[in-house]
């Protein structure tokens, strides 16, 4: 649609065909985004055996550090970069841009050398190829919203931009389907050697497909218009984030809705697969088969929180949906593991632990890549073992310098001090330690994993799907509401930054930082915490400084 025509056109109209292959176009390169994006989580196992296995130990825990941070990291650095591009050359052209970057950094991971064949040059490209990934998921995103709501009526931009807001839930399930199909096809040795390269290589067919579907599609007629009349900006980000009043509105969007929103996509999708395996026992095919039913009740209400904002408004829907969360997240993950595995929940009422250690002699056990080792003191060896092993404890404090010890029911178990001991003498004492509190863990009914026949499926699953509606609430609307609450001169820039500040960082480390709080407690439900106060915060600064949006004419 031209900017003469889109002109000509009512602002509350049913979709036209050619609105319609907008939105299909441009949902569809945004699924494969997304599907390029997870590749690396889903096989991050298989990729780091191959790239980093024969790096030295904390040269490999750097590696990993950086290949993990640039996945979320640096997203707000791509908004920065291809929101100025959208903002200045035009919206279909920054896309297009991030598309083609995207899908090649995949492609090439898929043909990356391991670091057996070419040294530690391949965990550095790997990195590399990363952050260039990172870079173009923090352009893609505000380039295909803020496309598609320059397209739509009035009083359908919440419903358009929704079909926007399930690509990211799309891309998993495609991603974990191809990954799926891929493994059952060959054996596991096969796959481990050569065949996860598979799920990445098919990246540049989709990249082929896409690039296709949006070279047919014309400029936005917003900007069209804009750069008819010569109004586009020449320095967005400037206008953006050195102007008072606008960097009120970008730091309103991401506190007032955008970090609320994340946490709770993240708790919604993620924490709750976490949960389920590290915490509850699940095993792990039946955990993701029981978030991928969650998941195919809950996407459909995206668009329905989509359409309910064009009517009711963005603000009611996102802040319902974060002080929902806020309220119930403790309830409903207690209700999670008495329905997944009873055992555990009785075990934790008839035999409590308690980890009696010197509180100055146990670290924070903040460990993002899963590479971090906290084998040295005895508190940290107590508490690592019985954060792994999902058991909820108390702390007891103990004179300075005591050794750390465990309580189960009435057992008492003392945790090595292991700081002065070789490799070997310390991996057989914590080897010892951790058998003999397993077995006590064992004798006072703690199940090693949870059993499948005692799974309450119908209640799993209904908890699970309450979690995800909670995320289609504050995430159906949000891409409108970004949309329409900056200017059209420097939207694609404004919108971009608070979106991928706060899913970048406040969602994308959230399953770490809530392990951390559960290692640093002892409580496995205090992880909790931190959604729980990102949520509840967005809920009372939003309902006090953020603008409703949803009548707004985005043209100007």
């Amino acid at each position: 649609m031209s900017a003469t025509e889109a002109a000509e056109t009512p602002k509350h109209h049913a979709a036209t065909p050619r609105e319609k292959l907008v939105i299909a176009a441009s949902s569809a390169g945004t699924v494969f985004e997304w599907y390029d994006f997870y590749l690396y989580g889903s096989l991050a196992a298989v990729i780091s055996a191959r790239f980093f296995s024969g790096v030295p130990e904390t040269t490999g825990f750097v590696f990993a550090l950086a290949a993990f941070a640039a996945g979320f990291a640096v997203r707000p650095f791509g908004a920065l970069v291809f929101g100025r591009v959208g903002d200045v050359v035009g919206r279909k052209n920054a896309f297009l841009v991030t598309m083609g970057i995207m899908g090649l950094s995949t492609f090439l991971v898929g043909v990356l050398p391991s670091y057996a064949e070419i040294g530690v040059a391949a965990p550095i490209i790997l990195v590399l190829l990363r952050l260039l990934q990172g870079l173009a998921l923090g352009g893609e995103y505000g380039g295909a919203a803020t496309y598609v709501a320059e397209h739509a009526p009035n009083a359908r931009r919440g419903l358009y931009t929704s079909f926007i807001q399930t690509t990211a839930t799309v891309g998993l399930f495609l991603s974990l389907i191809v990954i799926l199909v891929t493994r059952s096809s060959m054996p596991a040795e096969d796959f481990a050697a050569w065949g996860w390269r598979i799920p990445f290589l098919l990246s540049i067919v989709l990249l082929g497909v896409s690039l296709w579907i949006r070279l047919k599609l014309e400029e936005s007629p917003v900007f069209q218009k804009m750069k008819a009349e010569g109004q586009t900006s020449k320095a967005p980000l400037a206008e953006s984030f050195a102007k008072p009043a606008n960097l009120r509105l970008v730091l309103i969007a991401l506190f007032g809705a955008v970090a609320g929103q994340a946490v709770v996509w993240y708790t919604g999708q993620f924490y709750a697969l976490f949960f389920l395996e590290r915490v509850a026992k699940v095993e792990s095919v039946t955990a993701n088969v029981l978030i991928a039913v969650a998941l195919a009740i809950g996407t459909p209400f995206f668009i329905v929180f989509g359409w309910l904002s064009d009517k009711i408004g963005r603000k009611k829907v996102i802040l319902a949906g974060c002080t929902l969360a806020a309220l119930t997240y403790f309830p409903l993950f207690h209700a999670l593991t008495g329905a997944v595995n009873p055992a555990l929940a009785e075990a934790q009422r008839s035999a409590p632990v308690t980890v009696l250690a010197d509180p100055a002699a146990c670290s924070v056990q903040f460990d993002p890549v899963g590479k971090q080792k906290f084998d040295r003191r005895s508190c940290d060896i107590a508490k690592s073992f019985l954060a792994r092993a999902g058991v909820s404890y108390a702390n007891a404090p103990v004179p300075v310098s005591a050794v750390a010890r465990v309580r189960i029911g009435e057992t008492l178990i003392v945790a090595p001090d292991a700081r002065n001991m070789s490799a070997e003498e310390r991996a057989a004492a914590i080897k010892a330690f951790e058998d003999t509190a397993r077995a006590a863990l064992t004798a006072h009914g703690y199940p090693a994993a949870a059993d499948p026949a005692a799974i309450n499926k119908p209640l799993t699953i209904a908890i699970l799907a309450l979690l995800v509606l909670y995320v289609t609430m504050v995430y159906g609307p949000i891409a409108a509401m970004l949309v329409e609450l900056f200017p059209a001169r420097i939207r694609y820039t404004s919108m971009s930054l608070p979106y991928h500040i706060g899913n970048g960082w406040f969602g994308g480390f959230l399953p770490t930082t809530a392990f951390a709080i559960v290692a640093a407690s002892g409580n496995i439900y205090a992880g909790l915490w931190y959604p729980v106060i990102v949520a509840g915060a967005t809920a009372v600064i939003g309902l006090l400084l953020l603008p409703e949006t949803s009548k707004r004419d985005i043209d100007a």
